[in-house]
């Protein structure tokens, strides 16, 4: 039985290609695979080669979030059925460095992210008819939702990370810089986590109803109305919270501004170096805390999605099946009308 996969062997130079179906060992499951995601990572080794310090340096098979139906059990395997759906956590933790025996997975030295360059070699992704994958990192998602609903739950585990790491947010006043897929997250897990208050920013006006559809209080696009949280650095600021998701100076510097004294700002999303007001930082004595994937929240996102608890239908946009995964890359980077593209595999 062979196998369909999306390989990205430099900018903008996606192929779809085949190769043989490695059978499940024990331990393992195969895995018709059903919708994959295109996270933000995934568009910057297409359109970039890279984002940052992380390169691709030889052929890798994207994709990172994503769902699939069980269709062959190895031998041991318990607690998944034939058919189930399941939900593919891309976290393979050693279990044995020092982090790992710390209790500090994320930041395994020897960690295994599926559709990740930050090692040599590259850890192979999603973007295939069919997975082989160890049972532990699937996990069941019912009956009550479709797996493109199911593939999202690793951008969500990465916002409830976010929001664990703001410590609580019941009643606090939040802001949610960069409104795409996962500033859209942050805004459905603050609002899962209490926050009284969320306003959401972007330049987009798209991004900005799908951020109300997910929960925020308040919508401003900073693009248009250059002045729209001038109001809220008064009285040196207003927010408890801010979610940095949009990697943009500007909307950084907008955090420091209005994050009120001993306030905390999440950075979440990933750029290379830029410059911050270091006085306003230190005057205001704000925290900025980084925050990194996920752990145990991605069984939560998982059962949060299956239940409806958390609806992430608002954030997906767009559907390609995987032989036109290049369009579905181009559509990706469109944020004028994408947010959440996804690439389905055979039925």
């Amino acid at each position: 039985m062979q196998t369909r996969f999306a390989r990205l062997y430099g900018r903008r130079d996606l192929r779809v290609e085949d190769a043989p179906v490695v059978p499940p060992g024990p331990g393992e499951v195969l895995l018709k695979m059903a919708a994959g995601g295109i996270c933000g990572s995934d568009l910057h080794y297409y359109q970039d080669g890279g984002f940052g310090p992380v390169r691709v340096h030889e052929p890798i098979i994207p994709g990172h979030e994503a769902s699939g139906h069980v269709a062959a059990l190895g031998a041991g395997v318990t607690g998944l059925s034939v058919g189930d759906l399941v939900a593919v956590n891309p976290s393979r933790p050693c279990g044995t460095c020092r982090f790992c025996r710390e209790g500090l997975p994320i930041h395994c030295l020897d960690m295994q992210f599926m559709g990740s360059a930050m090692r040599l070699p590259h850890a192979q992704g999603m973007f295939r008819d069919w997975l082989t994958v160890p049972a532990f990192q699937c996990l069941p998602a019912g009956t009550l939702v479709g797996a493109d609903e199911v593939a999202c739950a690793e951008p969500l585990a990465v916002c409830l990370h976010a929001a664990a790491r703001a410590g609580g947010l019941a009643d606090k006043r939040v802001l949610v810089t960069g409104a795409g897929p996962i500033g859209a997250l942050a805004v459905a897990a603050a609002r899962y986590a209490g926050a009284a208050e969320i306003i959401a920013t972007d330049l987009a006006d798209a991004a900005l109803d799908r951020a109300i559809a997910m929960g925020a209080t308040q919508a401003i696009n900073v693009g248009k109305k250059l002045d729209g949280l001038a109001a809220y650095e008064r009285d040196k600021g207003y927010f408890d919270v801010a979610f940095e998701c949009s990697a943009a100076e500007t909307a950084l510097r907008n955090a420091i501004a209005t994050v009120r004294p001993r306030g905390t700002i999440v950075q979440v999303g990933v750029t290379g170096d830029i410059t911050l007001p270091l006085n306003a930082l230190v005057g205001k004595e704000l925290q900025l805390v980084g925050t990194q994937r996920f752990d145990r929240e991605f069984a939560l996102a998982v059962d949060l999605i299956a239940a409806r608890r958390i609806d992430v239908r608002p954030i997906i946009s767009h559907s390609f099946p995987l032989e036109e995964a290049v369009a579905a890359f181009e559509q990706a980077g469109d944020r004028t009308r994408a947010c959440k593209v996804q690439v389905t595999f055979l039925p």
